[in-house]
Order: structure tokens, then C-alpha cells, then sequence
């Protein structure tokens, strides 16, 4: 049993944009045929409210402020790579989730920032209605912008449910996106040696 001096978690909603989601989830729950009013469906409106603010929670964050406020002066000149960063998303076409995970790398040009920074970054965009082109260039253009290193590379690697569950059903089918500037997109052995690290597994 944890007292209340340890560690707690506490989500925080909007009261009044979750009492309006839930009217229309309950709505939805109808319209589909189902009874919103049996119990195994009572409190669902509600939580699915609750859970679709928070699988959006991306639309209030500032990447460029989070990258800010753990910037640090070093001359260091090397990769700086973030791999396997899982990333959960909502596809905006069919508010179906796309899963997968991401590759971040930059090269500082005086700066650098924080590691986890990086992963919250991606987190910032990939909490937003998305497609994996447009997240993959949003990484990319704000790291760019908020660190100005010598070059920054994403890839993206993402099961989308929406080809799975519906439509085409396939499975086992995986996207790859790949965005590169400065030194990843005109060094062709700078972008080889990240390609390769992103494929090297630890032992």
C-alpha cells in the first residue's frame, strides 16, 4: 500500500469539454444500436471522453517550449540518437490508433537538449489527429528549429489499424517514413551511419 507521501498520477480534465464529449459518445452509442443506458455501458460515454482528451492532449503542448527549457551549452559535434521511441497516434481520416515507433536523431551545433526531450516531442505530435508523413516532418521541422543543429533525421515505423480492422485487412503491413536536413540529407555516409544504428540492435 502506497501512503500519500509517494508518488501519485493524477489526470486532470476539462469538466465541461468532458460533459460534452460524453453527450455525444452517449449519442453515438445509439445511433450504432446499442443501449447507453445497460450497465456495462453506463460510465463508457464518460470515459471515452476523458480518453479521447487525453489521446489529444498534443494539441496544448509547445514542442519548441519543451525543447527550450532543457537546452545546454556543449561542444559536442557527434549523433545524437533517440531510437525505438514508441509512439501511439490517431489516424485523421478514420480516428482509428496507428502504433509504432520512432527514430530521432540531430547533430548539435553548440547546443543540445535534454534526451527526454526528444521522446517528448514525439509525443507532443503524435497526441494530435495525425498522418505518419505530416508527424514525421513535424519532428523533424521542430527540432530543427528550436535546437539549429548541423541536421536533424527522422524515420517512422507505424502498424496503422485502419488498414488492418477495415478496408484492405492486411495485417501484418508496416509504414516507413524518413524526413532528413542538413547534414543527414547531404552526407550521404552521415545518413548510411544512422540508417545503420537504427538497425543495430544492443547485445
Amino acid at each position: 500500500m502506497i501512503d500519500n507521501k509517494g508518488y501519485k498520477r493524477v489526470d486532470e480534465f476539462n469538466k465541461e469539454t468532458t460533459k460534452k464529449l460524453a453527450y455525444h459518445y452517449k449519442e453515438i452509442l445509439r445511433l450504432i444500436g446499442e443501449d447507453p443506458e445497460r450497465e456495462g455501458l453506463l460510465m463508457t460515454p464518460e470515459r471515452v471522453a476523458k480518453a479521447m482528451q487525453f489521446l489529444t492532449q498534443g494539441y496544448y503542448a509547445d514542442a519548441k517550449e519543451i525543447i527550450q527549457s532543457a537546452m545546454f551549452t556543449e561542444n559536442y559535434k557527434q549523433m545524437v540518437l533517440v531510437k525505438d521511441i514508441e509512439l501511439y497516434s490517431l489516424c485523421e481520416h478514420h480516428m482509428i490508433p496507428f502504433i509504432g515507433k520512432a527514430h530521432v536523431a540531430y547533430i548539435p551545433n553548440g547546443k543540445i537538449m535534454g534526451l527526454s526531450k526528444v521522446a517528448r516531442v514525439v509525443e507532443v505530435y503524435s497526441r494530435r489527429l495525425q498522418i505518419q508523413e505530416r508527424l514525421t516532418m513535424q519532428i523533424k521541422d521542430a527540432i530543427q528549429d528550436a535546437l539549429n543543429p548541423l541536421g536533424v533525421a527522422v524515420v517512422i515505423e507505424a502498424k496503422h489499424l485502419c488498414m488492418a480492422m477495415r478496408g484492405i485487412q492486411k495485417q501484418s503491413s508496416v509504414t516507413t517514413t524518413s524526413d532528413f536536413t542538413g547534414a543527414f540529407a547531404n552526407n550521404l555516409k552521415t545518413r548510411e551511419e544512422f540508417l545503420h544504428l537504427i538497425g543495430t540492435k544492443l547485445s
